[in-house]
Parts: structure tokens; sequence; C-alpha cells
């Protein structure tokens, strides 16, 4: 029953407090009101000093932060949560998630549960679960899982995931929409040929094929004109020969368990990817 918005913020990789907080004014002045943070990221605080700087009723923001593997049992679920919104200078969190599934997780849902009952979290979720895992928290747990926040691009559509979790009725949010500037996605031909059909950026097609999939989708940017090009995305739609046509760039995804192993190593700070 939580109404959220459908396109949102994300604040990973701006660590700079002071910078971070800067880019969340600008995006605030062009009129985004959901940002995506976590405890990882290390800059719930900037994000927390924006709001409060904005002047503009809590109320109208949408928040979500996540709780990072170290924190993944019910006692370090219920430290991790308050911490987080300490520094985000908040009453509640609009969404909070598992970042990922790793170490006791059904004891840190079971945390996310309890806050969720007492109104401290609106929504909770998980972030970066395969099918299998998600069905299992789902069977075993009482309150389903709102959100599933996994990184979807054009290169990488998961089509049998969304078809799943459509089926559980877990909705999909979309991180790395751009995939993350790799394999050079703004230069792609076709993405180029379809935008110039429409006469818009190619940010703002992969925006708009996102939303059409019933995705809920996060974009992150540092620059005015960006941020405001990204948004306006709501007022044409691509045919369904367009996307049947993106739906074409897909090339899968690694789901062998070296890559998995390698995943968790970089995640359990063995290769950190976040540089912490």
């Amino acid at each position: 029953g939580v109404k959220m918005p459908v396109l949102g913020f994300g604040i990973c990789g701006f660590s700079d407090l002071l910078e971070c907080k800067n880019i969340i004014l600008e995006a605030i002045k062009q009129g985004v009101r959901m940002f995506d943070t976590a405890a990882i990221y290390q800059n719930e605080e900037a994000l927390g000093m924006a709001i409060k700087e904005s002047g503009i009723d809590r109320k109208e923001f949408f928040i979500t932060s996540k709780l990072w593997v170290s924190d993944n049992s019910y006692q370090g679920a219920i430290r991790g949560f308050y911490q987080s919104l300490h520094k985000l200078q908040l009453d509640y969190i609009d969404l909070y998630l598992i970042h990922r599934p790793l170490g006791d997780y059904y004891g840190a849902y079971r945390a996310l549960t309890d806050l969720y009952k007492e109104g401290k979290i609106k929504a909770i979720g998980v972030s970066n679960f395969f099918d299998d895992r998600l069905y299992d928290l789902i069977y075993h747990q009482e309150v389903k899982p709102a959100i599933n926040q996994i990184q979807i691009h054009p290169f990488l559509q998961r089509k049998d995931e969304l078809a799943f979790h459509q089926k559980m009725n877990v909705q999909v949010e979309a991180w790395s929409p751009f995939a993350s500037g790799k394999q050079n996605i703004f230069e792609n031909d076709v993405l180029k040929d379809i935008a110039k059909r429409y006469q818009r950026s190619v940010g703002q097609i992969v925006l708009r094929w996102h939303l059409q999939r019933n995705e809920i989708v996060i974009f992150k940017s540092s620059s005015k004109e960006r941020i405001k090009e990204n948004l306006a995305v709501f007022d044409f739609e691509l045919s369904k020969e367009d996307m049947i046509i993106i739906s074409k760039l897909d090339q899968g995804r690694i789901e062998d368990s070296a890559y998995r192993i390698e995943s968790m190593k970089r995640v359990y700070g063995l290769e950190n990817e976040y540089g912490i």
C-alpha cells in the first residue's frame, strides 16, 4: 500500500559528503524526490543534510537505504538500521533493503520485519537476490519482500527473473540502468538510431525502456543537464517494435559458481570494490 516513485536517484559512488550533498540538492531542485543510498556507500549523512537544507517537507521524499552484509543478523540489523536512521536524520525510512543474501540474512530480515511492524520502516525488501534465494525467503518469512533491487540494463535484461518476480508479486527495481557506462552503451548504434527517431537521448530511451517493462529504476549523475534530461521521460512512449529491437540487445548473464565466488570475495573485503 506504500506509494513509491517509479524513477529515482542513486548516490552510490559519491563519497565526498559536501560534493554529494550539493549533487543531491541539485537533483531535488530538478524535481527528484526518491533517493537511494546504503550503509556501504558512506554518504547517508550527505543525504540527510540535503533533505534538511532543502526545506521541503520530509513526507515529500521517498528514501531507500540498505543493510550491509557485516550486519546480516538480527541484532546487527537493528544496530545497522538505527545507525542509518541517525545518519539520515530521519524518524523513519521509506524502504529498507538487505543489500546482499550473505551471512545470517534470515535473522536480518526478521529484524526488518519487526521494525516494519513498529512503523520505523514503511516497506522492506532485498537487493541482489537471485530467484532461489528470493523464493526461499518468501516461503519462510511472515512479510513478503516488497522489492528486489537488481542490476538490469539493455545488455542484461533478466527476462525469466522478471517473470518470476511478477508471479511472486515482488516489484523489481533496476540499478545500473546504463550498464555503469560499460560496453559503450551511449554509443550503441541500435540505441542511437532509436533515440534519433524519437529526438531523444540514448539515456532517455533506456530509462523509458525500463519503465515500460514495469520496473522502478534509479539513475545517477553529477550533471545538472543530465539529471534534468533523465527526468523528462514521461511524455513519450516507445513502440512495441522498438521494445522488441531493444530486447535483442540482451547478452544474458554470468551465473556460474566461479563468478558468484569472486563476487563474494569482493563483498567480504578480499577485493573490496568500494576501496574501504
